[in-house]
C-alpha cells in the first residue's frame, strides 16, 4: 500500500526540481513505450541529479525496493525521451488538486489534533495500526517517569536498547528515577547491545510506543497533587494550613506531594533568587505591593517583607515603608489577597522562564 503522505511530499519536491529543471516544456516527439516504474525511475534520478531531497526513506520498504531495482537496471536515457517524461509528469502534477493520505494510518495522522485523542488511540486500536511516525521521537517526548514505569516492566535488555536511544541528560535523569539494583542491571546490559540490529531496535520502540497507546487516556495532564498544591496557593492560610493538617493524618505522602506543589508569600526568602526581587516589584501591582507589606505582621511573612525590601534600593524601600505605614491596618480578606498576588507574580515569572526558584523540599513543607 502506498504512502500517500510520503507520494505527496515526492510529488512537491518532483514539482520544485522540474521548474528548474533546463528541460525543454514541450516534448520534441511522443514518449517512447515506457512503463510506470522506468518512467518513475527517471523522475527520482533526475531530482536526485537537480540536487533534491527526496523523503525515499517514507516510502514502503517494498517501494523503495523496487524502486532501486529499476533504476538499477536502466541504462542511457536520451534528451527527447528526458524531456517526454518530464512533460508528462509535469502535466500530472498540474492536474493534481488534493492529495490524500490513502490509509487509515495516515488519515489519523493528517487528523491529530484536529480530533479527540481518544477519538485517534480507537481508531488505531481497532484497525490495529500503530502511530505514525518514529517510534522513538514519541517514546524520546515522554515524560521519565512514564519512562521508568515502562522500563521497571520490561527486561534489562528492552530497557538497555530504549537507555541507548535517548540523549544523554534524558538518560541519566531516567536511571536515577530507578531502584539502584535495577539502574546497574539496566547500565551493564548496554554493553551486550553493540550487535543488536536496526530491525530489533524499530521493532523495540513500536512495541514501546504501543504501550504508551494502550495506556488510558488521562482527563488531567497535571498530578493531583499539583492540582490541590495550585488551589491551595490561591487560599487563604488558615483554610490551607487546615486542610493540610487534615490530609496528613489520612494520607502523609499525598499531603507530602501537595506541599511540594505550594508557593506562598512566607516561601519567598528560601526559594527566591535576591537579584530577581527587583523583577518581581516591578512585575506586582504596587497597590497589592503596599498592602502586603503592610499587612505581613509579624513571623515567616514579615521576614519575607523585609527580603523584599532589603533586595531593591534603599530608596524605592523607604518609599514601600512609608506608604505601607499610611495604609494603617489592613483587613485579613485584603491583606491575604494582597500576599496572594505577590506569589502568583513570582509563579507566573517561573512559568514563563524569567525566574527560576530554589527547589527546596524541606522549606516547602513548612508552609
Amino acid at each position: 500500500m502506498q504512502d500517500g503522505g510520503a507520494l505527496a511530499r515526492i510529488e512537491t519536491v518532483a514539482a520544485e526540481a522540474a521548474e528548474r529543471s533546463p528541460v525543454p516544456t514541450p516534448p520534441p516527439r511522443p514518449l517512447s513505450p515506457l512503463n510506470g516504474r522506468a518512467k518513475a525511475a527517471i523522475v527520482v534520478r533526475l531530482l536526485l541529479k537537480e540536487g533534491a531531497d527526496l523523503p525515499l526513506e517514507d516510502l514502503p520498504e517494498d517501494l523503495q525496493a523496487i524502486l532501486t531495482q529499476q533504476i538499477g537496471r536502466m541504462g542511457l536515457v536520451d534528451r527527447d525521451t528526458l524531456a517526454a517524461v518530464v512533460h508528462e509528469f509535469a502535466e500530472a502534477l498540474d492536474g493534481v488538486a488534493l492529495t490524500f493520505p490513502g490509509t487509515l494510518a495516515g488519515a489519523v495522522s493528517e487528523l491529530e489534533g484536529w480530533i479527540s485523542a481518544q477519538t485517534a488511540a480507537r481508531l488505531r486500536k481497532e484497525a490495529g495500526i500503530r502511530a505514525a511516525g518514529d517510534p522513538w521521537a514519541r517514546l524520546r517526548a515522554v515524560p521519565v517517569d512514564d519512562l521508568a514505569d515502562i522500563v521497571q516492566s520490561e527486561s534489562v535488555e528492552v530497557a538497555a536498547v530504549l537507555l541507548s536511544k535517548l540523549d544523554t541528560a534524558r538518560a541519566a535523569e531516567l536511571l536515577g528515577r530507578l531502584p539502584g539494583p535495577l539502574a546497574r542491571r539496566i547500565a551493564f546490559a548496554v554493553s551486550r547491545t553493540g550487535n543488536v540490529t536496526p530491525q530489533t531496535v524499530e521493532r523495540i520502540g513500536i512495541a514501546l510506543a504501543g504501550q504508551l497507546e494502550n495506556r488510558p487516556q488521562r482527563a488531567f495532564e497535571d498530578e493531583p497533587g499539583k492540582r490541590i498544591g495550585e488551589i491551595l496557593n490561591l487560599s487563604t492560610s488558615s483554610t490551607r494550613n487546615e486542610l493540610l493538617d487534615a490530609l496528613e493524618q489520612t494520607d502523609a505522602d499525598f499531603a507530602s506531594s501537595v506541599r511540594k506543589a505550594i508557593f506562598t508569600f512566607a516561601h519567598i526568602p528560601a526559594r527566591l533568587d535576591p537579584r530577581d526581587v527587583p523583577k518581581v516589584v516591578r512585575a506586582v501591582d504596587p497597590d497589592d505591593l503596599v498592602k502586603a507589606i503592610a499587612f505581613a505582621g509579624e513571623g515567616e511573612n514579615r521576614e519575607a517583607a523585609e527580603f523584599l525590601l532589603s533586595n531593591i534600593s534603599s530608596r524605592m524601600a523607604d518609599n514601600l515603608r512609608e506608604e505601607a505605614a499610611e495604609k494603617g491596618t489592613v483587613q485579613a480578606r485584603e491583606g491575604e489577597a494582597a500576599l496572594a498576588a505577590v506569589a502568583a507574580a513570582i509563579r507566573d515569572l517561573r512559568q514563563s522562564g524569567e525566574i527560576a526558584l530554589r527547589s527546596n523540599e524541606a522549606d516547602a513543607e513548612e508552609a
